[in-house]
């Protein structure tokens, strides 16, 4: 027999373990509203607890993904300072915390056995101070693939709302929109 503090605890007031059954019915109801609850829990920002995780690891990319049939569209934006000296060369930019690189990549097809696909990329970032600037994009082509890139001015800590329209020959036309933040590093 459980003590009769566990026995309230667990909506028993007889002082006897609840019936196995029941138990199950109430595991079965609120464990996974209790996992979905934490797990929510774990992207806010409740407070003034310092910027979150991006700040401490400003070389992870953050990928924007759209999907539109088998047409695969990806936006990612990183610092430039945290780009490969070999890269930031092959890209033709400069390295600095003050810039951020806006890659797009259009694919086709299975991820597996995706082929990319031109189209005409235009960019603009806005920070939140309503500060509009327009993104130069340009094609970079590495063997088969082709991707397209840019880079903005940033001034850190720093907010910005990237808007993209992507015009696939043909006429398609995609937009996508994301926010990322940028941290000192």
């Amino acid at each position: 027999m459980l003590p009769p503090s566990a026995c309230l605890a667990l909506g028993n007031h007889s002082g006897s373990p609840l019936p196995l059954a029941r138990r199950r019915r109430v595991a079965a109801t609120w464990i996974p509203l209790l996992t979905c609850l934490l797990l929510g829990g774990c992207g806010g920002d409740t407070g003034p607890a310092g910027p979150p995780a991006a700040a401490t690891a400003p070389s992870a990319p953050q990928e924007a993904v759209t999907r539109i049939g088998d047409v695969t569209i990806r936006a990612s934006v990183v610092q430039t300072s945290t780009l490969p000296d070999t890269v930031a060369m092959q890209y033709g930019i400069e390295r600095s915390d003050r810039l951020a690189l806006l890659l797009v990549a259009v694919r086709q097809g299975p991820e597996a056995q995706e082929t990319a696909l031109p189209a005409t990329i235009t960019a603009t970032a806005t920070d939140l101070r309503g500060r509009r600037q327009d993104i130069p994009m340009r094609e970079l082509r590495t063997g088969d693939l082709l991707d397209y890139v840019g880079t903005a001015e940033i001034d850190l800590p720093d907010t910005m709302r990237f808007e993209l329209t992507i015009v696939r020959e043909g006429g398609a036309r995609s937009t996508m929109q994301f926010n990322r933040e940028f941290y000192p590093r």
